[in-house]
């Protein structure tokens, strides 16, 4: 079970325990609770197999808080600080790097924020820790972080396989200040 970690595995060993025991003992039809244990232990391979990341990216990450002043963005559980902005009214999850230079999206992120990655122009480079990457310039028409609402924002969209879009220093740098205390990270506008 990829990504999980053994207190998650007894977590959901002993709910599907309980489901069964509470539908076997509910059922009194033997072949509906026959049909009823295979769709949860197919349900659970699945979810074991590759659902756990996403469902606890989406569910279980710390949501940041919004007040006048300031964003205050926990850790994860992955251990970095993480961000939803509404790109052109998409959603759109973000790793927050500070050793990005800017906005970069994935290929998957662009193309639901209505940019096609097929005809973009890749004409810059970006060097990462995978080595160099074409990266193509493109605008933002509005990037929305709670409250904080921008036009036209420069970003680029790589190439290369990303697994989450970066939010970099060319929109980072709009805060006043960034400060990270312990696990959490203060973006102060």
């Amino acid at each position: 079970m990829l990504g999980m970690d053994v207190g998650q595995i007894i977590a959901i060993a002993l709910l599907l325990i309980l489901a069964l025991s509470l539908f076997g003992s509910l059922l009194k039809s033997a072949r509906l609770r026959n049909a009823l244990i295979w769709v949860l232990i197919f349900g659970g391979f699945i979810f074991g197999a590759g659902g756990w990341d996403e469902i606890s990216r989406s569910y279980f990450q710390p949501q940041a808080t919004f007040t006048e002043a300031r964003v205050e963005v926990p850790k994860g559980r992955d251990n970095h600080f993480r961000l939803t902005l509404q790109i052109n009214g998409v959603d759109v999850d973000f790793l927050v790097d500070t050793g990005a230079s800017q906005v970069v999206l994935n290929q998957a992120d662009a193309a639901r924020v209505g940019l096609n990655p097929d005809t973009l122009a890749y004409i810059g480079i970006a060097q990462t820790a995978n080595g160099d990457v074409a990266t193509a310039p493109v605008r933002l028409d509005r990037v929305v972080l709670g409250d904080i609402s921008d036009t036209r924002v420069r970003a680029s969209v790589n190439s290369g396989q990303m697994e989450s879009s970066l939010l970099g220093m060319s929109y980072l740098s709009r805060f006043e200040s960034i400060e990270i205390r312990r696990d959490m990270l203060i973006l102060s506008h």
